[in-house]
């Protein structure tokens, strides 16, 4: 018999028999998430005996700067997350108290009120009639119909049992996607002259004037007539109106997002306005057929692709925080997989006072609720947090295998959106021109796909 190799020589007998056996991925989730909490508990009762000796005040800066500090020093190692990193979960919402918190809980406070805007019975009747123009509308559902019995049959080939991989509300949705993305919105980077129709050039912002405030530009971009002979000036005012970007049909990132999630709303969908703090928006929708939140980008037809910005883009991000008529979530484990790569620092508050923010928005929008509309949310956040946690698994199981060749033995995902994105080289190249050279985003005011 042939003698073996080093690298067999080499693993430990407990992973060799373990390798020679089935493995149980569930298990091993589940003994990992045990010993989290097992840990998690004895620290807590070590710091209970301590704080005898400490005033409360004192603890408590301590324990959330401490554990913030120590997460921040790692973030960019080329190694696995360490224990050290993890230990503080679950999290313990604190109130903001210094400065910088206060003013990030103002801004995602003000940034929250944008999904309101989609529960507006007159405005939700006005997109469906924009929409009918023209027989769009109809196209939109018999090509939902049609992808919708696509799907069934599909199943039905496979087994009695075999449910669709998408509901009809999900195929409506993508259906209006391909309609708003080829159809409806103009992208807008430099505006036409509106005199002799010649390209224009940036020359910077300038006061709304009172009739753009009315309608919601928070902003006015100018731009000059590039044609010497006419020299003349274009206002691009960036409206935040929804009301209004139905009606203009153009601009970037921020108006196709605001505007896409609410024909979303008006077409039956349960939506979520996810904000980014670096440059860009998007939405979600709900797919009761798959029992998560669909990640969905107006502007690049994309449909439950969450890395795309990371892997596609080779983007950096620190928080991406959804925000619905149901409250607040941070889902930046969803789009950000592999912090050390594409993570940036989340030193906006500590993780503890985020924790804090968003209780308060989903209180707040869910304080008049029923009973039994609270308990579904409820479960929701819990499946919802569950999707989160795994994500952070699978990425620290990815780096392991990195290190241990496990090949066979670690679980695979066989989902669309877990496997690996095949990188847009026009659109990596377009970030990385724009960006500072960290991946952060644009230096220069004017991304590839500006949001905000």
């Amino acid at each position: 018999m042939a003698n073996p190799s080093n690298h067999e020589r080499d693993i430990h007998p407990a992973l060799r028999q373990q390798r020679n056996s089935s493995f149980d991925a569930k298990e091993l989730t589940a003994r990992f998430e045990r010993l989290l909490s097992e840990r998690r508990l004895n620290e807590l009762s070590s710091r209970a005996n301590q704080n005898r000796q400490q005033p409360p005040s004192s603890y408590h800066y301590q324990s959330s700067s401490s554990s913030s500090s120590q997460y921040y020093s790692n973030r960019h190692s080329n190694v696995p997350p360490s224990y050290s990193s993890l230990r503080n979960l679950p999290k313990i919402a604190q109130a903001p108290q210094d400065p910088a918190s206060i003013k990030f809980r103002s801004l995602l406070t003000m940034v929250s009120m944008t999904p309101l805007k989609y529960e507006n019975p007159g405005l939700l009747d006005e997109a469906l009639e924009v929409i009918s123009r023209g027989g769009a509308l109809e196209r939109i559902y018999q090509e939902a119909e049609e992808e919708s019995q696509i799907l069934q049959a599909q199943a039905a080939s496979i087994g009695d049992d075999e449910k669709p991989e998408w509901g009809y509300q999900d195929c409506l949705i993508r259906s209006l996607l391909r309609w708003f993305k080829r159809s409806f919105m103009k992208w807008i980077n430099n505006p036409e002259c509106s005199v002799c129709d010649s390209p224009t050039i940036a020359v910077g912002r300038t006061p709304p004037t009172a009739d753009e405030k009315a309608r919601g530009a928070t902003r006015v971009e100018l731009y000059r007539c590039s044609n010497e002979t006419c020299g003349a000036y274009e206002r691009f005012p960036r409206y935040s109106d929804v009301w209004t970007i139905l009606r203009t049909r153009k601009g970037r990132v921020g108006e196709w997002a605001n505007c896409f999630s609410m024909l979303c709303r008006a077409m039956g969908g349960r939506v979520r306005w996810v904000w980014n703090a670096e440059d860009h928006v998007w939405t979600e929708v709900y797919s009761e057929q798959q029992k998560r939140w669909i990640h969905v980008d107006a502007c690049e037809e994309a449909w439950d692709t969450p890395r795309l910005y990371t892997e596609g883009w080779g983007k950096k991000m620190s928080y991406c925080i959804a925000f619905s008529i149901d409250g607040a979530t941070d889902v930046t484990r969803r789009y950000v997989r592999n912090h050390a790569m594409h993570g940036l620092d989340r030193n906006r508050c500590p993780e503890e006072v985020l924790l804090y923010i968003a209780n308060e928005i989903k209180q707040l929008r869910r304080d008049g609720l029923s009973k039994d509309q609270k308990r579904r949310l409820i479960k929701e956040d819990e499946r919802e947090e569950k999707e989160l946690r795994g994500y952070v698994v699978q990425a620290l199981t990815a780096e392991i295998e990195k290190l241990i060749p496990l090949r066979g033995l670690m679980p695979t995902s066989s989902r669309p959106d877990e496997q690996k994105l095949p990188i847009r080289e026009e659109r990596a190249e377009a970030w990385r021109q724009a960006s500072d050279g960290n991946g952060s985003g644009p230096n220069d005011g004017q991304p590839p796909r500006e949001g905000h």
